[in-house]
Order: C-alpha cells, then structure tokens, then sequence
C-alpha cells in the first residue's frame, strides 16, 4: 500500500489543519512499527481535535528500506540536513506534519507522547504563552519549532517497553554501563540470547588512590575475617591483604573468561551520555570516543558518601581496608547504618569495641607521626578529640551517577533518594534501563543479579517476569550475626495498625555457645521474633533473627516467607536439634505479655 507514498503529498495534506498528524512508515508486520501504532491510535482516540495519525504500512521490509534508500532527497526537503532522519534505517520511521518535523523511532514517539500526558509541565516539555490563557502544552523536539497539543491532564499507560526489530542498526544491541554483580549478569544472560554486548567498566580509584575489580567491594572479606581468629590474623596483616589481593585478582580473571566464552565485549572506559542511543566513552590514557546503542543498562552501583567534615579526605572506607600495607591500629569508624541495638550492646559488652553514640565528626587533623586527631562534639554539646590510627568512614554508599550524564538521556532520579528513577527496571527513558544499587531497591548482590538476569529474559527472550523485590533476606555479618525477613515490627504495626499484629519472641542460647566459657555469655543476646498478622490467621509478616549463622538461618526462612505461612504452621513444624534454626519453631511468648523471653525445657 505504501511503496508509493510521496513525502511531499504526506506533508500538505494536514499542513493547513490545526490537528497535529503524526505519520508512521514501516514494514506491515514489524512488531515495532504496531506497537507504535497502537500506542499513537489510542493518542488519536483521546485527543481527537489535537491529534491524527496516518499509518504507511509496506509490505515487507525490503520495500521499505527501498523508499528509506529512494526518499533521500525529499528527506532533506522537508527536515533540512537534519542527519538523525539522513541515517535512520529501521522501522518504524516517525514524522509529524504541521509543522513538519523527524520524530525518529517508536521509542522517540513513545517519548514524546509520555511527556505530554504527563501531568504538570514536565522536563524537557515548553509551555508557550497559549498555555497559559487556555488549556494546552507545547511538546519541544527541536530549537526551531514546537508541537501545540490539548490538556495534558489525562495519564495513559504507556510505560510498556516497546517491542525491537531483529535488525541491527546500531552497533551493540545492550551496552551496560558498569561492571557490578547485577550489570554483568545482565550482560552475559543478553549475549546468550545471541545479542551483541558491550560492558563499560572503569573503575574509578577511590579518594586514596585504590583501585577495586570488577565494580568489587569488600563485605564478603569482611564476614570471614569476623569468623577467623583475631588474635592469630593480628599478626599475620600482610598476609591477609595478599590473600584478598589475590582472590580479587582471581574473582576477575574468572569474570573475564565468561564475558569472553560468551562474545561479551569488555571495554575499560567510563561511559556517559550524548543521547538515548550514543554514549561516549573516555579513558584517562586511551582518550574518547563514540558508540551507539539500542538498550543502555545503568548497573554502575555506589560508592562511599564522603565525610564533608575539614580533613574527611584522610578518613578511608571499606573499599580501602584491605589494602592498607599495615595494620589498621587503632581505628575510628564513623556511621552504623546497618547495626541494631542489641549487636552494639553485645560489640560493646563482649568485644570491648566503645560506642560514641549521637554525635558526628567536626574536624580531622594529621599529625606529625601519622596520626589522625579527630574532634567531635556530644550530644550534650561537650567537645572531645582523640588520636587514631585510622579513621573508617561507613556512613553510608550512594549512587555513582554523577558523571554518566544522565540529563542529555532524559533519565530522571529519585528527588528524595537521588537514586535512578524506574518502574519494572525501565527508567523514564525508554530504551534504558537500571539495576542494583542505583535504584531504589535492596543493596543486595543476589538482588541486582537476579534483577539484571530477568531483565535480559524479557527483553530478548519474551519473558514475562518480574523482579520480586518484596520478602528479600538479608543479613549483618557482625560479630554476632543478624537476620531478617519481611515487615520489622515496626512497619507491620504502621501497615495494620498496632491491634491487628501479634509479635512472638524469645531468647535462646546455642548449643555450640554453650561449652567456652568466653562465648557462654554471649548466648544471652541471641534471640528471634515472629511478627504476625492476626486478622489472617497468623500470617507472618517478618522474622528476625540474632544469633549464629544467620544468613544460613535466614536463608531456608526466606523461602517459607516467600510461599506465605502462618504461625501456627511454623510452631507445628518439628526442629532439628542441636540447631539454632529449631529457635523458630518454639517463640511460643507474646511481647505483649512483658514476661521474660526465656524459653522452658522440653
């Protein structure tokens, strides 16, 4: 139907009307070219005085890169040397008359109708003066001209990803910008659906001067250390950093061999945005240079928060622990996000680690011998300082976006997390997406794996599935071990209100604790609770856990949580003994009741 259509007739034939027609070319069964047309019917149908639609459909995809290849010349007729529309070769081929303008892809038309039924005046959106004496938005594509549209007071759903033709027009189908757990996992689940990708991965050296593997940081180093003898790996400091060095060193050659075996482009280059589909990449010593794209993957996680206290430059962080040439000594650490009340009590008490509660650094001087003097000041407004070894800053890690230019790709954040802002992975652009730490969701490795996992299945696999990031485990490996499951206690009571949620709770003391006389009082921290719903019989709504092993424990539970079940299910469960998992089965005491928490016999 379309092999004859003529640009020039497209364009008068609507250049007198008021409507704004949006013209859509394409090969007839192109999944991208009817998704677009659907998508800009169901526009027509709401705005029918602001907008049309015309549909070229051609019969196959030849003959449509035939009238792409003979439309050159009425190309640059009617949208000027605009080079986006001289180079665009995929279907479909996007245009509006009145005023004549080149869209681009379904995924630019898809843009441009999400920001006009966005409600207010959203970015990248211009309001002439007509919007303000009557009702209406102007839609800028281009500093020339802009598009008159009705209200934009009706949002439609349109955050459906668009579906791609098989045809490579760009030179990777996935670029992932990072190298974390979840971004190669990403990767690499694209590729074995015979996708062609790139991994960007320069890791920025930290304030010290450190560099990390790939998008690697420290905590599993650190849950081992824990577990070790402390007074044996006292000595033996040099040895403890050549071995994480050399299991670091490891875990990246194995990376490497994967990406490979599975025709994974590795680049080491810090990658940024030009466009949607453009990125540019830089090197410090290799220099830049441009690359193109059809899905961008944001995987580059977090880094730590600096301290902005005078002299928070000489503090380190976790990600430069373990490559300190001697020992810590006497060390500061600044922050614990992750640390309850009860694993302080039992560092305090039984690891002789003091607290200085409420109260934030004012400033940190280097002495003349090395040492770091720091300053602070009370909660009762007293000034003291002390002199450290080193100075830990664990306050917190934040997303690593600054530098990727995420404006120039439209790509929004979180104004209250400063995260990437996404729904089902997709940020507000599109053709781009973003898993682990840079999206408001567990900072959690099996989390961004398994996201970025999903995510490649559904886009070049034609899975369904979601990422579940409701009931996700986690634990602190501290000294003694947290972990968790679901709603704290807390949360429920706000969700359900405090009538309707039954905690249990009890304290135990592990057979494995119970021998040694130094490890005997420590089984006076441990303890679990249940927390439930009762208006629906019980149901478990979260577990907590604070004893040995509890990622172990936390693990098999997670499962269950996952499932859905009832107090009364768990409590009927038969323990295994001697574990410290068989705890759950016997929190047979209500908060409420203000009674002990110790357990009988049996």
């Amino acid at each position: 139907m379309a092999s004859g259509l003529n640009l020039a007739e497209s364009v008068m034939m609507t250049l007198h009307s008021n409507v704004s027609t949006f013209h859509i070319a394409g090969w007839r069964t192109c999944p991208s070219y009817v998704k677009a047309g659907e998508v800009a019917l169901a526009m027509q149908m709401l705005y029918p005085d602001r907008v049309a639609v015309e549909m070229h459909p051609f019969e196959d995809r030849d003959a449509f890169k035939q009238w792409l290849k003979t439309s050159q010349d009425d190309f640059i007729t009617h949208f000027g040397t605009d080079s986006k529309a001289m180079k665009h070769m995929t279907s479909p081929f996007v245009w509006s008359s009145n005023p004549t303008i080149f869209l681009g892809s379904s995924e630019d038309l898809l843009t441009c109708f999400r920001s006009f039924v966005a409600v207010g005046n959203p970015q990248g959106v211009a309001v002439s003066e007509k919007t303000e004496k009557e009702p209406g938005v102007s839609i800028a594509f281009s500093d020339r001209t802009t598009i008159p549209f009705a209200d934009a007071t009706t949002l439609v759903d349109l955050e459906t990803p668009l579906d791609v033709e098989d045809e490579v027009s760009y030179d990777y189908d996935l670029v992932v910008i990072g190298g974390g757990s979840g971004g190669l996992a990403c990767s690499k689940e694209a590729a074995s659906f015979g996708q062609k990708v790139c991994v960007l991965d320069y890791v920025k050296p930290s304030p010290p001067g450190h560099f990390l593997g790939f998008g690697w940081h420290l905590c599993q180093c650190w849950v081992y250390r824990n577990e070790a003898d402390a007074p044996e790996l006292s000595d033996r400091w040099t040895q403890l950093v050549s071995s994480v060095g050399s299991y670091i060193k490891s875990i990246d050659l194995k990376h490497m061999v994967e990406l490979r075996s599975k025709y994974v482009k590795y680049e080491n280059f810090l990658g940024s945005f030009v466009d949607p589909h453009t990125l540019e990449l830089w090197h410090p010593k290799k220099g830049t240079k441009q690359i193109t794209t059809r899905h961008v993957v944001i995987a580059v996680g977090g880094r730590p928060r600096e301290l902005t206290c005078p002299g928070g430059e000489h503090a380190i962080s976790s990600d430069d622990i373990f490559w300190m040439k001697k020992e810590p000594g006497k060390t500061l650490v600044v922050g614990s996000s992750t640390s309850q009340t009860k694993i302080g009590e039992y560092m305090e008490v039984q690891s002789g680690i003091e607290f200085i509660r409420k109260t934030v650094p004012q400033c940190i001087t280097k002495l003349e011998k090395g040492q770091l003097l720091v300053k602070w000041l009370t909660e009762d407004g007293e000034s003291s300082e002390e002199a450290f070894d080193t100075v830990l800053n664990a306050t917190d890690r934040v997303p690593d976006v600054a530098k990727l230019g995420l404006d120039k790709a439209r790509v929004k954040l979180n104004e209250k997390s400063d995260r990437i802002w996404v729904q089902n992975e997709q940020t507000s652009t599109p053709n781009i997406y973003a898993v682990g730490d840079v999206i408001d969701a567990p900072e959690l490795t099996p989390v961004a794996i398994r996201a970025g996992r999903l995510l490649s299945r559904r886009l070049y696999n034609e899975s369904t599935v979601q990422m579940d990031y409701d009931k996700v485990c986690t634990a602190v490996f501290t000294p003694i071990e947290y972990g968790c499951c679901g709603l704290s206690e807390e949360n429920s009571k706000e969700m359900h209100g405090d009538d309707n949620v039954e905690v249990y709770h009890k304290s135990f003391t592990p057979l494995e604790w119970s021998f040694a006389e130094d490890t005997r009082s420590s089984a006076e921290f441990c303890y679990v609770k249940v927390v439930c719903n009762k208006t629906r019989d019980n149901l478990v709504l979260g577990f907590h856990y604070l004893g040995p092993n509890a990622g172990a424990v936390t693990q098999a539970m997670g499962l269950a949580m996952k499932l859905g079940f009832t107090y009364d299910q768990l409590v009927d469960t038969v323990g295994f003994h001697p574990t410290t998992a068989e705890a759950f089965t016997t929190p047979e005491i209500m908060k409420r009741s203000v009674g002990t928490t110790t357990g009988g016999g049996c």
